[in-house]
């Protein structure tokens, strides 16, 4: 089962995008906490906080496939590299902005790495499509890759955290920028990269663009995929910005308790990950339905429990469906996709969720200003499982 798991690797460049994905993911999520810390620190205003997540999640998610559809003709060994640099002067200038504060200079880059980032991911599942499709391999792929993203969601965070408590946040945002020099190099001298489309044959960009809108929009299946799986984050993410206080309000219970809940719910999608490749052989929407309620059964549970071991217990239930529903989505929506529309499509899938976390942070911040923290968990579990 290991071996078999691990087949994916031995495929070049695999290795390589999968590295750069999960760094990626890494290195945002830490500069992330870093840049929060930083303007909650600089402004003591949540409203401050809340204006850097819109601009780092949802903002972007309204450019990023345009950027996708320009570029995913092009070389990836130099446009993949070029997006990562291009990162990595971003972070570079907000470790000097960080030194020298000002908000809308925060504000503007941050949501210009937005737009990059999700185009890498985009760009990278296409590319991951276009080299393991073709062996059959794309199900244990997706598989690691989700590996490497829980990884990522567990240790980017905490990695941030306690190095802005440890060196600072412009420390933090110059080794961010580093590691994505790093993961430009990696890529810049992979010759396996898929090579792109001759000058001559490119298409224009704007019919490009319409053409992955309208098969979004006029195939079924990847239609329901891509809207269910938009207004289903929505749902999921509503609780997220009000975690703390649910914890300390509906729990009673400390720092350490935050932090542990938190945990629950990571180690929960470790452990998704992981069924995922045991299970691999399952259809993609079957999965996607199973794990899609087990996260509304744990929201449910969470809603109606103020025992902090009870809560933790049914957020290990939510991350493993976490850890399986994504990477399902992903897939069915992949396997589903013509070759040529992969990035495209895929990138759009990236942009949705990020767009929608935006949409459901703000959703919860709402009923909980208007009522109570169980309230939000219980809308997000019964939506979940009607949707």
């Amino acid at each position: 089962m290991i071996q078999s798991s691990l087949r994916p690797l031995r495929v070049r460049p695999f290795g390589r995008l999968l590295s750069s994905y999960t760094i990626n993911l890494v290195g945002d999520s830490a500069g992330i906490v870093a840049l929060a810390v930083l303007v909650y620190a600089e402004t003591g205003d949540p409203l401050a906080t809340t204006a850097l997540f819109l601009a780092a999640e949802f903002l972007p998610a309204f450019l990023a496939p345009a950027v996708t559809a320009r570029v995913d003709q092009l070389a990836l060994r130099r446009v993949l590299p070029a997006i990562y640099l291009t990162e990595a002067v971003i972070f570079g200038g907000l470790a000097l902005v960080a030194a020298d504060f000002l908000l809308p200079a925060v504000i503007v880059l941050t949501f210009l790495d937005g737009i990059f980032m999700l185009t890498a991911r985009g760009l990278t599942r296409g590319a991951i499509n276009a080299v393991l499709a073709p062996k059959r391999l794309l199900r244990e792929g997706n598989g690691l890759i989700n590996i490497g993203f829980a990884v990522s969601s567990v240790g980017g965070a905490a990695i941030g955290g306690l190095m802005v408590e440890a060196f600072g946040a412009p420390t933090v945002l110059l080794v961010d920028a580093a590691s994505f020099v790093a993961v430009a190099l990696l890529l810049a001298t992979s010759r396996e990269l898929p090579r792109g489309i001759e000058a001559e044959q490119r298409e224009p960009f704007r019919p490009r663009l319409r053409e992955g809108m309208r098969f979004a929009r006029e195939d079924r299946f990847v239609r329901l995929l891509l809207a269910g799986q938009g207004l289903a984050l929505v749902l999921f993410t509503l609780v997220v910005p009000i975690e703390i206080v649910y914890a300390k309000e509906t729990l009673d219970t400390s720092d350490a308790g935050y932090g542990i809940l938190l945990s629950a719910w990571g180690t929960g999608i470790v452990l998704g990950s992981l069924v995922f490749i045991a299970v691999k052989a399952r259809s993609p929407f079957v999965l996607v339905l199973a794990s899609t309620a087990a996260i509304g059964v744990a929201m449910v549970g969470m809603a109606l429990t103020t025992s902090l071991a009870m809560a933790c217990a049914w957020s290990v239930l939510g991350g493993l469906g976490n850890g399986i529903q994504w990477v399902s989505v992903m897939t069915a929506v992949q396997e589903g996709t013509p070759r040529d529309l992969q990035a495209r499509i895929t990138g759009l899938l990236e942009s949705i969720a990020s767009g929608a976390t935006g949409v459901g942070f703000l959703l919860g911040g709402a009923i909980v200003s208007l009522a109570s923290p169980p309230l939000a968990f219980l809308v997000s579990g019964v939506g979940v499982l009607l949707l």
